[in-house]
């Protein structure tokens, strides 16, 4: 059996290599302790103020704050638009772990409808998931109180306190007022195009219609600021700064309410608009239009059955009649026609004819009648005005010619803007054989020029048009905008809006516009003027002109019988006027759709509407004084 070998071991190999093995972990500790180091370095001194404010943003937050938005008043110092302290039940989505779970606890909870469920939903798309969504508006005390016990339930949702505006006076102002609704998707793509989305951060409403959207920017104002510590979960600590917003200017309107309310009740079922207008600056009174909609609906969110109602309705409450109903002029035109005669030199103040009721053409079959079927004996420029004379009319418009009659009409504002500071506005339409030939593709015939003598035919108007257009004429051709603005208020006192006055139109002859005037006086006043039983009696001294449009067209040999039509087929009665007639003071014009006869139907409600303003405003004006003028 061979001797069994023994290893002897080499100690000095073994230490040189636990020297080299310790070297390189020393070597590895070093370096790994000199990157850490210079980790360190980098993390808290190359880069401190980048970390200090990600520190500082998961601890401060800065959060807008709305301005007020400015109150409306009337020019007497009533306030016709206010906000109100209102409690809004909003949802943060992003802090929310079930969403529908979330929204269907509550919806038990505080009996929330589907639709107030969809509608947040949409809402929700529209928004950053961080950014706080109203579920509820104008909760009531019961609901504040029965949320703020189960709150600890509903991470993410809170009550929160803001302003909402308010509408005292409801339907009677809509259509002037406006109103302000929820942002919308296409406001807030509008707002980004202009460059303001930073000022609405914090705003929930704007400006829809009316004075409440064409003046937005005064009542808007600019928001603020406010920086906040927040703990882990959120809350807010404590205040760290804070920029107040800038409230939006108060404005002063021209209209007066208690006037407004006064022709609401005088239009009571009656479809149609009255315009009230200060006769010297066109300062906008009174603009109702009938049947209106309270605007407060629209402001928390109005329900789609009381939409589709408004939408549907056959009388069509949402249009603003005033502004944009479109109507055959009628009769209350004859005046301006009349001025234009006599600017040509088409007709003379002793320009004569004799009405039999029957106005014809050499070689042509159809024949224009009269209103009175017998006719009007002998009339002239005055008179025919007087009497409402149709064949004078039918006569001057021929000689005239349509493209006169465009050059004329064209000045008084007819077929085009106002100017109004509203932007629900429509032209309307003053035709011409430019018009005719890109809308129908026809010439124009002599025929379509006859009934423009009339103010019927392709000749619409708004009720703002024509009492714009009485203005001018009793200005003499200074013309202005209509306004419903009067300024902003500085300090308790009102700053006035500048008057938007136009190029004056060219007087040939004073003279004419006098013999204008005149006959319009004696529309009221002399014994055969067709609103002289309406005006009966007055104490101040009133001129105007009356107006029936006829919506469609009669038979040659047939009689109008009003029975026998459906109503949306009656004649609308109209009314244009103004007073004191020396020195006026306010203008004014009626549309009652499908009422009957304008001096019927018109001027009485024009002649209470003057009798309330002057029972107001009074006027020291004797008898003695309403005879001498009409003499004159």
């Amino acid at each position: 059996m061979a001797p069994r070998r023994i290893a002897i071991k080499d100690h000095s190999a073994e230490a040189n290599l636990f020297m080299r093995r310790s070297f390189m972990a020393m070597l590895l500790v070093v370096v790994m302790m000199i990157v850490l180091i210079s980790n360190l370095y980098f993390l808290q001194v190359k880069r401190f103020d980048d970390y200090q404010t990600r520190s500082n943003g998961n601890r401060i937050k800065v959060l807008p704050v709305a301005p007020n938005r400015g109150l409306i008043y009337d020019r007497n110092g009533e306030l016709l638009a206010e906000n109100r302290p209102v409690f809004s039940l909003d949802v943060v989505p992003e802090e929310v772990d079930d969403l529908d779970q979330t929204l269907s606890s509550l919806g038990d909870l505080l009996d929330i409808s589907q639709d107030d469920i969809d509608d947040f939903k949409k809402d929700m798309k529209r928004q950053r998931r961080f950014k706080p969504v109203s579920l509820l508006n104008r909760l009531t005390s019961r609901e504040v109180a029965l949320f703020s016990a189960n709150q600890h339930k509903y991470p993410g949702v809170s009550i929160e306190a803001r302003l909402a505006r308010h509408y005292p006076y409801g339907s009677a102002l809509t259509h002037a007022l406006g109103y302000v609704a929820k942002i919308n998707k296409e406001d807030s793509n509008k707002l980004s195009q202009e460059g303001k989305e930073d000022n609405y951060k914090a705003t929930h409403d704007i400006g829809k219609l009316g004075i409440e959207r064409y003046h937005e920017e005064l009542l808007h104002g600019e928001v603020g600021y406010q920086e906040v510590e927040v703990n882990s979960k959120g809350r807010i600590i404590r205040t760290l700064n804070f920029q107040p917003p800038k409230p939006g200017k108060d404005l002063v309107l021209n209209l007066d309410v208690k006037l407004q309310l006064h022709i609401q009740r005088l239009m009571d079922k009656n479809r149609g608009s009255v315009v009230v207008l200060d006769a010297k600056t066109s300062g906008v009174l009174a603009l109702y239009s009938n049947p209106s909609y309270d605007p407060n609906y629209f402001v928390h969110g109005i329900s789609s059955k009381r939409y589709s109602f408004l939408l549907e309705s056959k009388d069509r409450p949402l249009i603003n009649r005033a502004t944009q109903g479109q109507y055959p002029p009628a009769s209350t035109v004859k005046p301006h026609l009349a001025l234009a005669g006599l600017e040509e030199g088409t007709i003379t103040p002793e320009t004569r004819m004799f009405d039999n009721g029957r106005y014809k053409l050499e070689n042509v079959s159809h024949v224009w009648r009269d209103w009175v079927p017998w006719g009007h004996g002998w009339v002239d420029a005055k008179k025919s005005i007087e009497v409402s004379c149709d064949y004078f009319f039918y006569d001057l418009a021929y000689n005239l010619g349509i493209d006169k009659i465009n050059e004329h009409m064209s000045n008084f504002g007819f077929g085009d803007y106002t100017g109004i500071d509203l932007y629900e506005e429509s032209d309307a339409n003053l035709p011409s054989r430019g018009w005719k030939k890109a809308r129908f593709n026809e010439p124009w015939y002599i025929g379509d020029t006859i009934p423009v003598g009339i103010g019927q035919s392709y000749w619409t108007a708004t009720p703002l048009q024509l009492a714009k257009s009485i203005n001018t004429l009793i200005n003499q051709g200074i013309r202005h905008s209509p306004q419903i603005l009067m300024g902003h208020l500085v300090d308790g006192n009102t700053r006035l809006a500048p008057i938007n006055e136009l190029p004056p139109i060219p007087v040939q002859n004073p003279e004419n516009w006098d013999l204008i005037l005149d006959s319009m006086l004696g529309v009221i006043h002399e014994p055969h003027g067709t609103a002289r039983t309406a005006f009966a009696g007055t104490e101040y001294i009133a001129a105007g002109k009356t107006g029936t449009a006829q919506l469609v067209s009669i038979a040659q040999d047939a009689k109008y019988d009003a029975e026998k039509l459906s109503e949306k087929h009656r004649d609308n009665a109209m009314y244009v006027g103004f007073a004191p007639f020396d020195e006026p003071q306010i203008s004014l014009s009626i549309v009652l759709e499908n009422a009957g006869g304008g001096g019927s139907q018109a001027a009485p409600i024009a002649r209470k509407i003057m009798d309330y303003y002057f029972s107001e405003h009074p006027l020291e004006i004797a008898q003695t004084d309403v005879d001498e003028a009409v003499e004159q």
